[in-house]
């Protein structure tokens, strides 16, 4: 891919609200993201400058992690939507669930914040976690694996 259109790109992502872009060409995924930092004191939203992230495509399809290999009565709990992925539900708060931890169906795990609002995620199984998929603070696609439980 052209370093003068990444270039473009980076521009284009600085100069405008968008505070995300993605793109795939030719095998290159280019990550364009500024990063959001709430100001001391208030609620106003600050946007850094962005950053890019280049990856080049291996063997793997597209949304696929590197998650251990199926084992019998283990449930993915995947994010039902697009947004930021907190494990507490507050920077100062315990996590909802640790590994280890003992879940029932309707437990909640996480919050996924998308577009301020604050949406608690359930369990759809009951069960006990074995990994968290994700670090607190991390974007989150929809249908991405969040959790995994080994069902009882």
């Amino acid at each position: 891919m052209d370093i003068n259109l990444i270039k473009k790109l980076v521009k284009l992502v600085d100069d405008s609200g968008v505070t995300d872009l993605e793109i795939e060409q030719e095998g290159i995924r280019i990550k364009i993201a500024k990063k959001v930092r709430m100001l001391q004191g208030g609620s106003v939203p600050h946007l850094t400058a962005p950053t890019v992230a280049v990856q080049q495509d291996t063997a793997k399809p597209a949304g696929e992690e590197d998650i251990p290999a199926k084992e019998e009565n283990l449930h993915e709990i995947r994010s039902p939507i697009v947004g930021t992925f907190y494990r507490a539900p507050a920077p100062d708060a315990d996590s909802y669930v640790h590994v280890g931890d003992n879940i029932s169906e309707g437990s909640v795990l996480c919050i996924v914040e998308a577009m301020k609002l604050m949406n608690e995620i359930e369990s759809d199984v009951s069960g006990n976690i074995v990994k968290i998929l994700v670090d607190s603070g991390k974007p989150v696609e929809y249908n991405q694996p969040l959790f995994l439980v080994k069902t009882s």
